[in-house]
């Protein structure tokens, strides 16, 4: 597979996450987003672990443990939880910051070398997501703030380690999402039963709704972004999360009927140029040209 290929095909797990608050708030019914989560992850999870027949061995229970509490069974509370004490703008600008976290991580824990070109890719997409979604009445809460920075660096750290631990030889990108969704859901359960309960009823508007959450946001969405982090720069998926709000906003727009200002125009035309700019970027030089530098480089001071 070629990057471009593996680019775009990463790029359709945060454009299915960003469908998430029109689902939500369309179909489901309110006041159970940890039961959404649980139903996100848990029962697809399950299905794709029955359905390869692998199950994680030595190490690796407990490395998806963890990394399904940091991608999921962590970052799915505490994204509930900024969500009800902050605006969804504000909540979203937040998780704008991430690919500077990831940047920040990559370079603490993979020794990957932080370009100014990328930092800059970085504090301009997170900019302009914050131009696209904050309003000019949005209100900042403490304790909000902090879930929404403590979901976004679990998330982060759980790229990194993702990243650094790779995935066993002779499992597929379907089991080993598998494993991080039954993990997470798993960790999610006892605190859906004891904080919201199921919901009293589910028509089939809401049961379409999680239809799409398990299977598009959850296995195939999973599957693609795993896979895209383990074989990209790290800060390449982490600018790529940066589609997630600008999808919700736009479709706040085509369906919600939402208006879309100039200043948040501007925040688009930013986060897409950061996007770009990131990816190429962080392209790793191609061989011939490493091999010139190589052969190049030792003639400029050899004696002449």
């Amino acid at each position: 597979m070629n990057r471009l290929t593996l680019v775009l095909s990463t790029a359709l797990a945060p454009i299915a996450w960003g469908t998430t608050y029109l689902v939500t708030t369309d179909l489901l019914p309110a006041g159970h987003p940890l039961f959404a989560g649980l139903l996100r992850s848990l029962p697809a999870g399950l299905l794709a672990v029955l359905i390869s027949r692998r199950l994680p061995h030595g190490s690796w229970w407990w490395k998806s443990l963890a990394l399904g509490a940091l991608n999921i069974g962590a970052f799915f509370p505490l994204l509930f939880l900024a969500a009800e004490r902050l605006p969804g703008g504000v909540a979203a600008a937040v998780a704008g910051a991430q690919p500077l976290i990831v940047l920040a991580l990559g370079a603490l824990v993979l020794h990957e070398r932080i370009r100014p070109l990328t930092a800059a890719a970085a504090a301009v997409g997170a900019g302009g997501v914050a131009l696209v979604v904050l309003g000019p009445a949005a209100e900042l809460d403490l304790w909000g703030i902090l879930a929404a920075l403590g979901g976004v660096t679990a998330t982060g750290v759980g790229m990194i380690l993702t990243k650094r631990w790779g995935r066993p030889v002779g499992v597929s990108p379907v089991s080993y999402a598998g494993w991080q969704l039954s993990a997470g859901g798993l960790l999610l359960l006892p605190l859906t039963l004891i904080v919201e309960g199921v919901p009293a009823t589910i028509d089939g508007g809401a049961a379409l709704g999680y239809l799409w959450l398990a299977t598009a946001g959850g296995i195939v969405a999973y599957t693609l972004w795993f896979r895209g982090v383990q074989q990209l720069p790290v800060i390449a998926p982490g600018l790529l999360a940066l589609l997630s709000p600008i999808v919700a906003t736009v479709l706040g727009v085509l369906i919600s009927g939402e208006r879309f200002t100039p200043l948040q125009a501007t925040g688009f035309v930013l986060t897409l140029g950061a996007l770009v700019l990131g990816q190429l970027v962080s392209r790793p030089k191609p061989p011939h040209a490493r091999s010139m530098q190589a052969t190049v480089s030792p003639s400029l001071t050899a004696p002449r």
